[in-house]
């Protein structure tokens, strides 16, 4: 094999050892999951707004981001239901750049997967202990969920990785509500066969063991444009793109049918400023069809301390070093005016 094996990497159950969820926020947890569940299933219809960096690339502007949104919270709570966005993985579509904080936890140094491994745990027990929020992450590693298993509020199955087998087995077997993304290529069905999979049982093969899953009846998907042949950007969040999600879901008889809305990404063409009126539209579809308000749970938005992005080693704290983001004034203006509509 064309491979260097460098080092042993720390088994979860080492570094949860380590890193623990102290029994002081396990009802938080607890809590939090509850509300997420009552959420999903139709019992509680506050706006799930998953916020956050694109990507958590350094601990410090990350924890004051969440500081920021923690103030927030308690001003938008009873319309409104925060989970930072604490993606600590970073997909390439080219497989150059930088991979997130798992790879690289100093972003303009080299690639170390166990430091990686427990400054993403310890980045997620901070932000509970700090803040009271559970998380949500990215799944780009199917076998690295047991290292956060006990703290994420929600896991996404990105775009490049829904039609990939473990994800989907891997998705079946969580207790936490697993949002899958369209393929790049925009085809509902794709994404309607990843929930029913993942609503599914199974028996399959996860971090050398024979396990057996029940399915996560919270499975849902996540609408967030897609790439024409020719490279350019194609919204799937207008009110023709909900009702079709709509049909694809009475059409497979899903359990709890939900979507989350995307507002970066393919459908504002990685334009973060296009997010509010993203936002905007898609509430004003739900008013106006009354299914279409029970079907959509919330939007995931990219935001960061400071509007834009720039290179690996820019210099600007608080300032994205992969996708563009909207600043925190505009996202701050943006979940209180959303809290008033």
């Amino acid at each position: 094999m064309n491979l260097e094996f460098e080092r042993k990497l720390t088994i979860p159950m080492e570094t949860k050892a380590m890193y623990p969820v102290t029994p002081d926020l396990v009802p938080v947890v607890r809590e939090r999951a509850e509300a997420l569940r009552r959420i999903f299933e139709g019992e509680d219809d506050r706006l799930l707004l998953i916020v956050g960096p694109c990507s958590a690339d350094r601990v410090d502007s990350v924890m004051e981001y969440l500081e920021r949104l923690s103030r927030l919270r308690e001003q938008v709570k009873d319309r409104i239901f925060l989970v930072p966005r604490l993606f600590t993985n970073k997909p390439r579509t080219s497989g150059d750049g930088y991979m997130g904080l798992v790879h690289q936890p100093d972003s303009t140094g080299r690639p170390d997967p166990y430091k990686g491994i427990i400054a993403v745990r310890e980045l997620h027990l901070r932000a509970l202990r700090e803040t009271g929020f559970t998380c949500a992450d990215e799944m780009l590693y199917p076998e690295n969920h047991r290292y956060l298993d006990d703290l994420l509020a929600y896991v996404s199955v990105g775009a490049r990785s829904v039609e990939d087998q473990q994800h989907r087995l891997t998705a079946s077997g969580l207790g936490i509500p697993v949002g899958m993304k369209n393929p790049l290529s925009g085809d509902l069905r794709v994404v309607m066969n990843a929930i029913h999979s993942a609503q599914t049982g199974h028996t399959f093969i996860y971090r050398g063991w024979a396990v057996h899953s029940q399915g996560n009846p919270h499975a849902h998907a996540i609408l967030r444009g897609s790439r024409a042949g020719d490279g350019r950007s194609r919204a799937n969040y207008h009110y023709e793109d909900l009702r079709r999600l709509l049909d694809l879901y009475q059409e497979f008889g899903h359990q709890n049918p939900s979507v989350l809305i995307d507002a970066n990404h393919d459908n504002s063409g990685k334009d973060p400023f296009q997010q509010p009126r993203i936002l905007r539209e898609v509430l004003h579809s739900c008013r106006i069809d009354p299914e279409l308000g029970r079907l959509v749970k919330g939007f995931l938005m990219e935001s960061y301390l400071e509007d834009g992005c720039q290179p690996v080693g820019g210099g600007v704290y608080g300032r994205s070093i992969t996708d563009p983001c909207l600043g925190w004034e505009k996202t701050e203006r943006l979940i209180l005016d959303l809290a008033d509509a």
